[in-house]
């Protein structure tokens, strides 16, 4: 686990792609647990942690996640996420180029609980939720491209399925049409970039994740650190 801020009332970790945020039907230990072992640890605290979860990401999606210490911070930022105060950036490498550097996407999109599948429509359906995001070209490889991503709206795999919607699935992402798997399990998608007012001080928060480490991502090192 990496940290990338903390303070007496939030933790902002860097999640790897083989974490699941909270615990699900696997079994396996959520990064909650493994932040509150963290706290535990670091501030010898006698008990149980206070932990609140504030926002979740896929678990093939690495990238920033915030975790309340304090209830006071959680409900606020519950409220803060809802009214769209935290502004999320995204980095995602895709296979083929978009068909413009720059652009909006705005489509509607329809869960499918049973496949945990998103599908997107130009027009509205019934049950359908409005879903739009900005997006532009910020790097290429030989083989890849680069996109940074402002996501307008949240929406169940809002990202993934927008992108393969335009012609752009994310690599890795064999669910929204990517042709292969990466080795690690993961999709290149990378909450990269949080900003948003701190819920208790008032302070601007802006932090930026470090890369995953799958070599691909190498290729755009330099962006990172520009």
């Amino acid at each position: 686990m990496e940290v990338v801020y903390e303070d007496n009332h939030i933790i902002i970790v860097n999640k790897s792609c083989s974490e699941i945020v909270q615990g699900d039907k696997t079994g396996d230990k959520p990064l909650a647990e493994t932040v509150k072992d963290y706290i535990k640890e670091k501030y010898h605290k006698p008990g149980n942690v206070f932990l609140g979860v504030v926002h979740r990401l896929d678990r093939p999606v690495s990238g920033l996640v915030v975790f309340a210490r304090t209830s006071k911070a959680l409900s606020r930022l519950n409220e803060m996420f809802r009214t769209k105060e935290v502004h999320k950036t995204y980095w995602a490498i895709v296979g083929k180029r978009p068909p413009l550097p720059q652009g909006e996407l705005v489509h509607w999109l329809v869960r499918n609980e049973r496949q945990n599948k998103s599908y997107a429509y130009e027009r509205e359906k019934p049950g359908a939720k409005l879903a739009i995001l900005d997006y532009r070209l910020v790097g290429s490889s030989d083989r890849y491209f680069l996109l940074e991503v402002e996501l307008k709206t949240g929406r169940h795999h809002q990202i993934r399925c927008q992108l393969a919607a335009m012609g752009c699935p994310i690599k890795g992402d064999l669910k929204y049409g990517s042709p292969r798997s990466n080795p690690d399990g993961g999709i290149c998608l990378h909450a990269r970039r949080l900003r948003f007012v701190h819920p208790v001080s008032g302070e601007e928060i802006c932090v930026e994740a470090p890369l995953p480490s799958f070599p691909l991502w190498r290729c755009f090192k330099d962006l990172a650190e520009d």
